[in-house]
C-alpha cells in the first residue's frame, strides 16, 4: 500500500486470520512525528437499506452479535468477498439476509466505521422492488427480521435502541432519521 501522507512506511504482520488481518505499521506523518499504528486491515463490506413503499417501510434484522453478548438491531450488511464488488455484495447480502432480492441499487455513499484502526470501509446502498425470495443466512448468523414503518424505526433510534453505527449512518445518509 502506498502512503501518499506518510512517509517512510513500514509493515509487519501479526495475525492473519479468515476475515481480518492486524499489523502493526511505522510511518512518519506530514507533521514529521514519527508513529506505530496497531492496524486491523479490512476488505470492505457493504451495507444494504432495503426499502418498500416509496420509502415507508424497510426490513430491520435484530442480529445476535457475541462481540457485545447481545442483540442489535441493524440493516443487513456483509463482508466482501475476495473479488466481489460492493454491488455484488450487496445483491447477496439482502437475499441471504432478509428472504428478499431487489430489482434496483442505488449507491449513497461510504463510511469509515472506525478509521482509527481499520481499513474498513462500507459502501451504503438503496434497494428498491423488492421481492420475497429464499434467504440463507449463514450458519452462525442468529437473525429475526422485521418489517418496520420508518417512524417505527425513528422511534427506535429516539429511544437508544438502535446502536449500531453502521445501521445509524446509513439511515442518515439516507435521510430516513428524523
Amino acid at each position: 500500500m502506498t502512503c501518499p501522507l506518510m512517509m517512510r512506511c513500514a509493515s509487519r504482520p501479526v495475525y492473519e486470520g479468515k476475515l481480518i488481518c492486524f499489523e502493526i505499521k511505522t510511518a512518519r506523518l506530514p507533521n514529521g512525528l514519527e508513529i506505530e499504528l496497531e492496524l486491523i486491515r479490512h476488505p470492505g463490506a457493504a451495507l444494504v437499506v432495503p426499502l418498500f413503499d416509496g420509502a415507508k417501510r424497510l426490513i430491520l434484522l435484530r442480529q445476535f452479535r457475541a462481540a457485545v453478548n447481545g442483540y442489535l438491531y441493524e440493516l443487513p450488511a456483509g463482508t466482501l468477498k475476495k473479488g466481489e464488488s460492493a454491488l455484488d455484495c450487496a445483491r447477496r447480502e439482502v437475499r441471504e439476509e432478509t428472504g428478499y432480492s431487489a430489482s434496483s441499487f442505488k449507491k449513497v455513499g461510504e463510511i469509515f466505521p472506525v478509521p482509527g484502526y481499520s481499513t474498513e470501509r462500507i459502501t451504503v446502498f438503496k434497494a428498491h422492488g423488492l421481492k420475497k425470495c429464499r434467504g440463507l443466512p449463514e450458519k452462525d448468523e442468529v437473525i429475526e427480521r422485521m418489517v418496520m414503518s420508518i417512524d417505527e424505526v425513528n422511534k427506535l433510534f429516539r429511544k437508544g435502541c438502535i446502536k449500531d453505527a453502521k445501521t445509524i449512518c446509513a439511515l442518515a445518509l439516507c435521510g430516513l432519521l428524523r
